[in-house]
């Protein structure tokens, strides 16, 4: 069985049955998740602001009955830190990519900004959203 890890993007589109919804659901049904913390807190923060405490305690809850990673070894601290330094992400970003490296899987995103890691980390990106 693959293992996944949920960027907030993945999470976001899952919550909001945005284009990329059916591949996140199966995901969620039949495969091994990580929903890395910042995923979490990212989703959390988003969702207080735009939807207040209510939506935001109920998607939180959502999600925390999947693996959520919550503690960073000196091996994935380390992966985050190289991907930041060599990399034009966001630090959130680089931790998320890093426990889908040091996990070995793959990494579900609607987030342009990983393209810059592609070879670096497997990843699965979703239908990023049109600017019309």
């Amino acid at each position: 069985m693959k293992k996944y890890v949920l960027d907030t993007s993945a999470l976001m589109t899952y919550l909001e049955a945005e284009d990329g919804f059916d591949r996140v659901e199966a995901i969620l049904a039949a495969e091994e998740v990580i929903v890395p913390f910042i995923s979490l807190m990212e989703l959390y923060y988003i969702s207080l602001q735009e939807q207040g405490q209510v939506v935001a305690d109920q998607r939180y809850a959502a999600f925390r009955r999947y693996p959520v990673f919550w503690q960073f070894d000196e091996q994935t601290t380390l992966t985050a830190a190289r991907l930041k330094a060599t990399n034009r992400i966001s630090l959130a970003d680089s931790m998320i990519a890093a426990i889908a490296i040091r996990q070995e899987a793959v990494l579900v995103h609607k987030d342009p900004e990983y393209e810059e890691l592609a070879g670096q980390v497997e990843m699965e990106a979703l239908p990023y959203k049109s600017h019309d």
